[in-house]
C-alpha cells in the first residue's frame, strides 16, 4: 500500500473517532445522568430512548445565528473554538486502540507530545474570554487559567511516574511494559492523573472558569451557534482523551485476561468507555468547588502525592 494512502486511511479513522465518540459520550451522559437523578430526560427524537436526541441538539445548533459582541476582537473571537478543538484531535492521533499499527502515528516520544499539545487548551480559553468583550467571560478566562496553571504540574507529574516505571516515552511501549501489579503500585499516580485531567478539561466539580450560578456561562457567556457547539464538543472530546490516557498509561490499554491480541482494540474501548462512566459519575455526585478549595486540593494533596509517587517510582526502579 502506497505510503500517502494509509496516511490518509489513518487520519480518517482518528477523524472518524474524533467525532463520533464524543458523540456517544454526550449521549451517554445525558442518560446516565437522567437516571442517576430520577428524571426520564428526552425520550421522543428518534422514538427508542430519544437516541437521537444529541443529532437533534446539533440541528438546533446549526440553524441558530451566530453573534458576536460588538466590541468583540472578531478573529480572535471566531478562532477560539477551532483551538479549543484541534489539540484533541493531534492527541487522538498518537493514542494507541491497539498493537501493531492500531495508531493514528506512533511516536517514540508519544507521551510529551501529548502533554504539551493538551496544554494548549489554556489557550483558547484565554483568547475566548478575551476576546468576549465580556467582565463575566473575562473572569472566568482568569480562573481558567489559575485552574489549568496549577493543575498542569500534578497532570504531568502523575504522567512522568508511569513513564519513568515503563521507561519509555512511546504509549504503545507504556502499554507494553504495563503489568497489573502496577494497578496496586502506580495506583496513587493514577488518581492524580485522573482528578488532574478533570480539572484540565474543566468538567464538574472542576468547571470554576463556567460557574453558571455566579458568572452567567464565563468564558462561554457570548458564544451561540454553532461556536457553542464547538466548545461542547471539545468538553466531549477531552472526556474522551482523558479516559483514553488515562487507559493507556494506568489500565494496560490494550491488555486484558485473555491472550488474544486480535481483541486489544475492544478492551480499550471497554476501559475507556468504564473510565468516561466514572468521569459522568462524578458530574452528577460532586458539587463545584470553590475557588479555595480547588487550589488546596492542587497544591495541599495532588502536588505531595505526585512526587511523592515519583520518589517511590524512582525506588523501585533503582531496587529492581
Amino acid at each position: 500500500m502506497p505510503l500517502w494512502v494509509e496516511l490518509l486511511l489513518r487520519v480518517g479513522a482518528v477523524l472518524v473517532a474524533f467525532l463520533t465518540l464524543p458523540l456517544l459520550v454526550g449521549q451517554a451522559e445525558h442518560k446516565i445522568m437522567a437516571h442517576m437523578q430520577g428524571r426520564l430526560g428526552p425520550m421522543y427524537a428518534g422514538a427508542f430512548h430519544g437516541w437521537a436526541q444529541l443529532i437533534a441538539d446539533g440541528v438546533k445548533f446549526v440553524q441558530k445565528e451566530e453573534i458576536t459582541p460588538d466590541g468583540a476582537d472578531r478573529p480572535v473571537f471566531r478562532l477560539a473554538p477551532v483551538v479549543a478543538l484541534v489539540p484533541y484531535l493531534l492527541v487522538l492521533l498518537v493514542i494507541p486502540l491497539g498493537p501493531g499499527d492500531l495508531v493514528g502515528q506512533p511516536l517514540d516520544i508519544g507521551l510529551f507530545f501529548v502533554l504539551a499539545v493538551v496544554g494548549v487548551g489554556v489557550v483558547a480559553v484565554l483568547m475566548s474570554a478575551w476576546a468576549s468583550a465580556n467582565k463575566y467571560s473575562l473572569l472566568g478566562g482568569l480562573r481558567a487559567a489559575a485552574q489549568l496553571l496549577g493543575y498542569e504540574l500534578p497532570f504531568v507529574l502523575a504522567a512522568a511516574s508511569v513513564a519513568m516505571a515503563a521507561g519509555t516515552l512511546s504509549l504503545p511501549g507504556i502499554v507494553e511494559a504495563w503489568q497489573p501489579w502496577w494497578l496496586i503500585w502506580q495506583a496513587p499516580a493514577m488518581i492524580v492523573f485522573f482528578v488532574a485531567g478533570l480539572a484540565e478539561i474543566r468538567r464538574p466539580p472542576f468547571d470554576m472558569p463556567i460557574a453558571d450560578s455566579e458568572l452567567v456561562f464565563g468564558y462561554l457567556t457570548e458564544y451561540t451557534g454553532l461556536r457553542f457547539a464547538f466548545f461542547l464538543l471539545a468538553e466531549y472530546v477531552g472526556v474522551v482523551v482523558i479516559a483514553a490516557l488515562t487507559t493507556v498509561l494506568f489500565l494496560g490499554g490494550w491488555q486484558g485476561p485473555f491472550a488474544d491480541a486480535q481483541l486489544g482494540w475492544l478492551w480499550t474501548l471497554l476501559k475507556v468507555a468504564a473510565v468516561s462512566f466514572v468521569i459522568i459519575w462524578f458530574r452528577v455526585s460532586y458539587p463545584r468547588l470553590r475557588a479555595d478549595q480547588l487550589q488546596r486540593l492542587c497544591w495541599l494533596v495532588l502536588v505531595p502525592v505526585s512526587l511523592a509517587q515519583l520518589v517511590l517510582t524512582v525506588s523501585v526502579r533503582i531496587a529492581l
